[in-house]
């Protein structure tokens, strides 16, 4: 057979052997490309690429144990690309770390990173491990995240919601326009009642309308006796017009609802209060403490739950009246002998008649301790954990070791603490942590309230008064609901969009969403 190709490389004739004339021509093409070429070639193109793509995602997806049949055959046909690809890949230890629930408190917080360029600066000098590595960033981002929570939650609890600002201005405007809203709380065949030692008198201390009606439906709602409650409701100047036209408007009959303005008790205004007087400048000092929330928020030093506590230190319901006038309780309520202390943030589930019969021993405050219960979290709480125990001042006069007990639903023995000096105490120690730069506590009126009714308190059972609802969810609403008061101590209050929605219903049951103004101002359950 002989091959034959004209001169232009344009046509190549084949002879086939033994003389036989037959031959096959063939034409070649011309070199130039056509369009129909071009795009047959990038459809080739681009099957291959994808091919490449998802064998090269599949075989990394499942790993080294685990092989595709086309990753296997991938790295068959080139070792060498393959074992390029494996030089880059995550570690798998990485992300199991990365995937853990709970980081190793391998190194100090303090030690964490706090910027993305610090954490690669400092894996660029001590070339560590993939586990240190991963450890270290998961630290990182967890301490920024937290961090991150915990200063919108406090930007979210400081705030006044539009509802309750809605709430309050259409209540003052319903004062000032109707007759019914401006009643004489209470009746006045009924005033007699507030000063009788055979009923049950509870004290409210709040600025927030929607709260306080909260507490007082529960309250009579669940009394075995309702016409032996009398309700006394201490509000301030801003607050009493549209609190006195939500009970006027809202009568809890036959229980007995009182309530007044600061400025209508005449202990208030006879003269100096020397309790308020530092409790202003304890604000003034604290509106600028630490520089602010921007330099707690930036200080790299500190745990986040440290960071919690500052800024929470600066809410607003800690600088508030309202929440230092139970240390004058005596001297506001002369007439009486035993009150119950009741939150703004509480709710009453239980008859609360039998905490008259529990015998303080000559205490002053039956509460509930709050360093011993079921819960770990919100009952592990000591002296130490609210007292700087650094300061000289403290610790030479308290034990780090002894429990702690909680505000937002006491008893108070008002006999037996006129006999002691507890406010001229609580003043004293104020003071104190005012001269001391605020370096003896840091949390609200807790604090100084252990130190003053120090070796006066009498434990009571802890199902009188469950803690945290404000701050944890992991108080199921089966366990909530055994309680005779639930506490929504913490940021999470009932009525901001910030609660835990699980355990919300126990407080908001006790709204009637029907009411004209509650749905004037748009709140709902």
């Amino acid at each position: 057979m002989q091959l034959y190709i004209s001169p232009s490389m344009r046509q190549v004739t084949v002879f086939p052997g033994k003389g036989v004339r037959e031959f096959i021509k063939v034409k070649v093409t011309s070199r130039r490309l056509s369009c129909k070429m071009v795009i047959y070639s990038l459809l080739f193109l681009t099957f291959l690429l994808r091919f490449i793509f998802v064998l090269t995602a599949m075989d990394t997806i499942e790993g080294e144990t685990r092989c595709s049949s086309l990753g296997c055959i991938g790295k068959r046909l080139d070792p060498r690309m393959w074992r390029r690809l494996d030089s880059v890949r995550v570690p798998e230890e990485i992300y199991q770390v990365l995937e853990e629930a709970e980081i190793q408190e391998a190194m100090p917080r303090a030690d964490v990173p706090q910027t993305l360029e610090a954490f690669v600066a400092e894996m660029k000098s001590n070339r560590s491990d993939a586990k240190t590595f991963a450890l270290r960033l998961k630290a990182m981002k967890t301490r920024v995240a937290k961090i991150q929570e915990y200063l919108y939650r406090h930007v979210a609890s400081s705030s006044i919601p539009k509802p309750l600002h809605c709430l309050a201005l259409r209540l003052a405007q319903e004062h000032s326009t109707n007759a019914g809203a401006r009643l004489q709380l209470p009746a006045p065949e009924r005033v007699p009642a507030l000063v009788d030692p055979g009923l049950y008198h509870f004290v409210l201390a709040s600025d927030n309308v929607l709260a306080a009606a909260v507490v007082a439906a529960s309250l009579v709602a669940n009394a075995f006796r309702p016409a032996a409650v009398v309700l006394h409701v201490i509000t301030d100047r801003k607050t009493y017009a549209p609190m006195q036209a939500w009970f006027s408007l809202h009568p809890l009959a036959p229980a007995v609802v009182e309530v007044k303005a600061l400025h209508h008790f005449d202990w208030f205004t006879r003269g100096r209060v020397p309790v308020m007087e530092a409790m202003e400048r304890d604000r003034a000092a604290r509106s600028q403490f630490r520089g602010g929330s921007s330099a707690i928020v930036a200080n790299v030093s500190e745990k986040p739950i440290v960071v919690a506590a500052k800024l929470q230190a600066l809410s607003p319901k800690y600088h508030s009246v309202m929440n230092h006038i139970r240390i004058h309780l005596p001297e506001l309520f002369p007439s009486l002998n035993k009150i119950v202390f009741l939150d703004d943030d509480v709710v009453v589930q239980a008859d609360l008649s039998p905490l008259w019969d529990i015998d303080l021993q000559g205490n002053v405050n039956g509460a509930v301790e709050t360093c011993r219960g079921a819960d770990k979290f919100v009952m592990s709480k000591r002296l130490k954990n609210y007292l700087n125990f650094s300061h000289p001042f403290i610790s030479e006069n308290f034990d780090p070791r002894e429990c702690a007990w909680a505000y937002g639903m006491n008893v108070f023995d008002l006999d037996a603490w006129r006999k002691t000096n507890i406010s001229v105490t609580y003043y004293h120690w104020l003071q104190k942590n005012l001269e001391s730069d605020l370096s003896l506590w840091q949390l609200g009126t807790l604090p100084p309230g252990l130190i003053a009714f120090h070796g006066h308190v009498h434990v009571i059972d802890p199902y009188w008064h469950m803690l945290g609802l404000g701050y944890q969810e992991n108080t199921t609403v089966a366990d909530a609901e055994k309680a005779a008061v639930i506490h929504f101590n913490g940021r999470a209050k009932p009525w901001l969009d910030i609660a835990f929605p699980e355990i919300r219903p126990l407080w908001t049951k006790y709204l009637d969403f029907s009411d004209k103004f509650i749905r004037a101002c748009n709140i709902r359950a």
